[in-house]
């Protein structure tokens, strides 16, 4: 991928990851790929705002000599200790010996506590400024979106927004800018990486936000770390960030499961049929065959979720448990809920699914349904019934 110019002497010299199919490990499923961006500003002091993820420093550092020798680096700047952004600090710091790292207090101990290089730092804090010549970079604490280390820089003369982490989206693709891509592909990314990464933080993010609005900086391009950079329409994810911290979500039920022998399906789909019939919009998704991080993802913008396990080992199948232990630790609380299950001669794994959903702080409307075997006809009236009430739960 070539470097890009996105405005007059500042560049893209990040690197697109086509291949990436899973981050953080394997708890996040990147089925369109990455980027890692990091930008380079040419002025009387040329800086580099974030770097790369380790496997592709040497591309970064080929991105950059493209534009000067790395040596004549005078700033670099972390606004985010990741190893994702932060991986490639030890070689540019030995290409570029001269250059005075800036970030925060907490990134400081964090990037000393990942590769003990015994930097010298230069802390900043919020609206602290660093003049580079021409242009003007002003720093924004953001602690929790996503680590407490977390900050933004501004470039006051241009007014580009770089916020690492936030207002990004898991998306390889030849275009740059949210005007070279599919803005449908993007947005579906950028509301998937919201929901697995930062809903936990919605409360900052809303905060964040306000802030930002109250400071009455102009913002003509976004350029986050991961995916594309917002200049056609910055307004857009600034738009959906505040829709999705803050709600409301949509008049749609979730209904996730796994299921045995049948039994547990027949369930789903009947509680699929009452929610129908009650002319509310429903989801229905199977576990093992789903991706489980686009199911949380419907959850963040759904107002109801049904959640549904058959019985093995007397508790749930190994299926549906991470997707209870993610709505615990995503905190997607306040959605109305409901559990169900089937077994046959152990014992049902309902009272454990209640569990996870008192505990991510989701609105239970009843203790949930349990049932033996198949469910005959009356069974899957009654399963029906639930699936009404969940969704005329959500219309009041």
């Amino acid at each position: 991928m070539n470097v890009r110019e996105i405005a007059p002497n500042i560049y893209w010299v990040g690197v697109v990851d086509w291949d990436a199919r899973y981050f953080h490990g394997h708890a996040l499923s990147t089925h369109r790929g990455t980027t890692y961006n990091a930008y380079l500003i040419v002025d009387e002091k040329i800086t580099l705002v974030d770097t790369v993820y380790t496997p592709v420093t040497q591309k970064l550092l080929e991105n950059i000599r493209e534009i000067v020798d790395p040596a004549k680096l005078d700033y670099i700047v972390c606004n985010h200790s990741e190893i994702d952004h932060s991986g490639a600090m030890p070689a540019i710091v030995a290409a570029a010996p001269n250059a005075k790292i800036y970030c925060t207090k907490k990134a400081s101990e964090f990037l000393e506590a990942q590769f003990h290089g015994g930097w010298e730092y230069n802390i900043v804090k919020s609206f602290d400024e660093l003049s580079l010549g021409k242009r003007t970079l002003t720093f924004l604490e953001a602690p929790m979106l996503h680590w407490p280390d977390s900050m933004f820089t501004y470039i006051k003369e241009d007014a580009i927004l770089m916020p690492n982490d936030a207002f990004g989206q898991h998306y390889a693709s030849s275009g740059r800018f949210d005007d070279e891509v599919d803005v449908n592909e993007m947005m579906e990314e950028a509301s998937k990486y919201y929901a697995n990464i930062l809903n936990p933080f919605s409360a900052l993010v809303a905060k964040k936000l306000k802030e930002v609005a109250d400071l009455g900086l102009p913002i003509k391009m976004i350029c986050p770390s991961h995916g594309v950079i917002h200049r056609e329409n910055p307004g857009r994810i600034l738009e959906a960030y505040q829709r999705w911290s803050t709600g409301p979500a949509e008049d749609v039920v979730v209904i996730a499961y796994d299921t045995m022998w049948g039994s547990t399906q027949i369930m789903a789909e009947a509680i699929a049929s009452g929610v129908e019939a009650a002319g509310v919009p429903y989801k229905l998704y199977r576990l093992p065959i789903t991706d489980r991080n686009d199911v949380i993802d419907e959850i963040l913008r759904a107002k109801a979720v049904a959640i549904g396990s058959a019985t093995i080992n007397r508790g749930l199948l190994p299926t549906v448990t991470p997707l209870l232990d993610d709505l615990v630790g995503l905190r997607l609380a306040g959605k109305k809920a409901v559990a169900f299950g089937s077994d046959g001669w152990g014992g049902g794994p309902v009272a454990a699914i209640n569990g996870y959903l008192d505990k991510a702080g989701m609105k239970r409307i009843s203790d949930g349904v349990a049932m033996r075997w198949k469910p005959n006809a009356a069974a899957r009236k009654e399963l029906q019934e639930v699936g009404r009430q969940l969704a005329e739960s959500i219309k009041e």
